[in-house]
């Protein structure tokens, strides 16, 4: 292990909030102002923080000043470093918008809650869900209201609306529909909806039931915002829509755009009809660059030349132009998100969703297979096993909160930056930040620096890294990235079991042992289901891991629902099934169906790891142990030993 000791504080959330190269800043800024005043109170924290550069430009003094006194009224109170973290969290939140829910503390500020975004969200919610028969005693919303932030407190809607986002995430019966639930439904059904917003793709980071549980809205429209902003955004890919390899240009190769995060790929295809119209100017965001209304002018003339009119370029103020872009978007039902003012204020949110809306009405792209680079259809014929890896070990990643949002493993983690955040996320101080290299960087060595601090680290987590080296990884080595992080996801979960180590009696827990008490949760409750191994092919009907869950917690498996998994359809309802199941438990798995069907080794350690942890964390919450559980594990090993 590196002797590298990181910045550590005492709240894991706080923590979680800041990479150890933030942490170091800060910390430096702190200490030398407290040397400079002997301490710190809450009167020195404005002329400190306006002169750090995530602030620069955006506050002044005086704002910073106003900012903190809503949550630090006496300003000569004085101020530990923990304290310094948070207030730096309160002014950061207000310059992050609608988003803020990312980085700031879920109890301790005010969050002011953008009326145009809420409206926004409600009409499409509307829009899209008031055809089900199930949501009539939900819908539809008032807009103008605060009716949204108590609709969503029981999970029900937001399950209905993941659903809406990604088809088929949720297992529907799993939802618990009473008109009337008990406390321990809800929690079910808002722990189902959390974990299945991180299984496509949500960072839903310091983000809990009870926050939903009590509509708190800022958390609440973060949340929606993702869930719509992902349903928006779902056909801007090559698999989807294949017409968008006419952006490919003549230098570039099409796995470059296959590697572009959805938003940049959105942007790419608006810059691309603003240039054949011989618009000049070049649109890098949904904010500033559109505001004066001009882009949208100029791509509805691309689009639709139809509903188009010079007399909307001609238009000097503003806002009125931005009334007339509305009014010829409206033409291609493009108008739900978003008000003139939305586009005249630069609301980020609200402009990327219209545009995305334009893009899903009318894209304005051909399909001539002659413009096709002959390596396209073998690139986007991708291996599937390698493919449903990339996508579970991508939102694993953006699961743990690390700065960096990842949107294509093989492409993002090339630099090792990303890697060295996630193993920093996952073995504290393990990472030497003055030996990394923050991108963007020209040097190709500074890659090959930070994968080479990755692959050492690994090795001192003990990983299998027999002749790999940092190269490896900057080479985009699509098999030793899986095998890597695999390593590193295996090691988390053990980490976090072996954290709960006390409920077993002390000892390190293995995959065997995850084995075993799965083994014998389920024999302890009658049930006959045996599992040999992770690869043991009976796993595939699914009825081994709903008498575990069933074990864990009687109630939380409906046996009326499950079926023999005697055929592939069968198999598949049943797998569906256990995967809401586990995530209405509290497991936090990014699994498919598929990996059950086919038995995949690894995925199916960690739903074994993952329910086995939910189950331990009940215990250690109830304060009991599983003593009896390891000594019939102890007695099965040596009958084991003996017959061998």
């Amino acid at each position: 292990m590196s002797n590298y000791v990181g910045v550590l504080v005492s709240d894991p959330w706080l923590q979680s909030q800041f990479t150890q190269v933030e942490l170091r800043t800060l910390k430096s800024k702190f200490y030398s102002t407290k040397t400079l005043y002997g301490r710190v109170t809450v009167k020195h924290l404005p002329p400190v923080l306006v002169k750090l550069k995530d602030f620069n430009g955006k506050f002044d003094e005086k704002k910073i000043k106003t900012i903190l006194e809503e949550s630090y009224p006496n300003r000569n109170a004085e101020v530990e470093f923990e304290t310094f973290l948070r207030a730096f969290l309160c002014v950061q939140s207000r310059s992050k918008g609608a988003l803020s829910f990312l980085k700031t503390s879920t109890t301790t500020f005010h969050h002011a809650i953008n009326e145009s975004e809420k409206i926004s969200y409600v009409s499409h919610i509307n829009n899209y869900l008031r055809e089900d028969p199930l949501l009539k005693r939900y819908l539809p919303i008032n807009p103008t209201t605060k009716a949204l932030f108590d609709r969503v407190k029981d999970g029900v809607l937001l399950c209905k609306l993941i659903n809406i986002a990604v088809p088929g995430t949720i297992d529907e019966r799993a939802i618990n529909m009473k008109k009337e639930l008990n406390p321990w439904e809800r929690s079910e059904n808002l722990s189902l909806c959390l974990n299945s917003a991180k299984a496509i793709g949500c960072t839903v980071v310091n983000i809990g039931t009870q926050d939903i549980a009590k509509g708190t809205p800022h958390l609440v429209l973060g949340l929606i915002f993702q869930i719509i902003k992902i349903q928006l955004l779902a056909n801007l890919n090559l698999k989807k829509t294949p017409q968008l390899v006419e952006l490919v240009e003549e230098n570039q190769d099409v796995e470059e755009l296959m590697g572009l995060a959805p938003e940049k790929l959105l942007l790419k295809w608006m810059n691309f009809h603003l240039k054949k119209v011989g618009y000049e100017k070049q649109v890098t965001n949904f904010s500033s660059d559109v505001k004066n209304g001009e882009a949208y002018a100029h791509l509805l003339n691309a689009l639709a030349p139809e509903h188009s009119t010079h007399v909307t370029l001609e238009i000097k103020d503003p806002s009125e132009r931005a009334k007339k872009v509305l009014e010829q978007a409206e033409k291609l039902d493009c108008k739900r998100f978003i008000s003139p003012k939305d586009i005249v204020e630069g609301s980020a949110n609200l402009n990327l969703a219209f545009v995305a809306q334009l893009f899903q009405q009318r894209n304005g792209l051909s399909y001539e297979s002659s413009k096709r680079p002959t390596s396209f259809a073998e690139m986007i014929t991708e291996d599937e096993e390698t493919s449903q890896e990339e996508r579970c070990f991508r939102l694993w990643i953006n699961s743990l909160g690390a700065a960096t949002y990842v949107d294509n493993v093989f492409e993002d983690v090339r630099n090792g930056w990303v890697l060295l955040e996630v193993l920093d996320k996952v073995s504290p101080g393990s990472v030497n930040w003055k030996q990394a290299n923050k991108p963007p960087f020209k040097m190709p060595f500074k890659k090959v620096e930070n994968c080479n601090q990755v692959i050492k680290i690994g090795k001192e987590l003990r990983f299998s890294l027999v002749n790999v080296a940092g190269n490896d990884i900057v080479q985009g080595n699509k098999k030793l990235l899986l095998a890597f992080l695999w390593q590193l996801m295996r090691y988390t979960m053990l980490q976090i079991l072996n954290k709960l180590k006390s409920h077993w009696q002390g000892k390190e827990i293995t995959e065997a042992d995850i084995l075993n008490w799965a083994n014998q949760k389920v024999k302890k409750v009658g049930r006959t289901s045996h599992a040999v191994s992770f690869k043991d092919k009976k796993l595939s009907n699914g009825i081994f891991f709903l008498e575990l869950l069933s074990a864990v917690e009687p109630r939380v498996v409906n046996w009326s629902l499950v079926t023999k998994g005697e055929t592939e359809e069968e198999k598949k309802l049943n797998a569906t099934y256990i995967i809401s199941v586990a995530r209405k438990l509290g497991c936090s798995i990014f699994l498919l169906p598929e990996d059950i069907i086919e038995v995949n080794q690894k995925m199916m350690l960690i739903l074994a790891a993952s329910i086995m942890n939910c189950s331990l964390q009940e215990q250690s919450d109830t304060g009991s142990t599983v003593s009896d559980d390891v000594s019939s594990m102890t007695e099965e090993i040596s009958n084991l030993s003996n017959k061998r």
